[in-house]
């Protein structure tokens, strides 16, 4: 059987270096935190918002985008 190939470093040690320099940069860990909140605000959106819930949401948005 062929052995497989990684695709990104040779070695998963290599990996988790770079992945710890990656984390280490202020804005990757923003830009990850930010990701990762508007997905959790879309799939709350999509899965469980009631009617209340997203008249309350258009609010806020509206709110926010007058002060943006």
């Amino acid at each position: 059987m062929q052995e497989k190939k990684r695709k990104g470093y040779a070695t998963q040690a290599q990996q988790r270096e770079a992945t710890k320099r990656w984390l280490s940069d202020e804005d990757n860990r923003k830009h990850r935190t930010y990701l990762s909140s508007r997905g959790t605000a879309r799939s709350f959106i999509r899965k469980h918002a009631k009617p209340e819930d997203l008249d309350e949401l258009e609010i806020l948005i509206k709110e926010r985008r007058e002060n943006f």
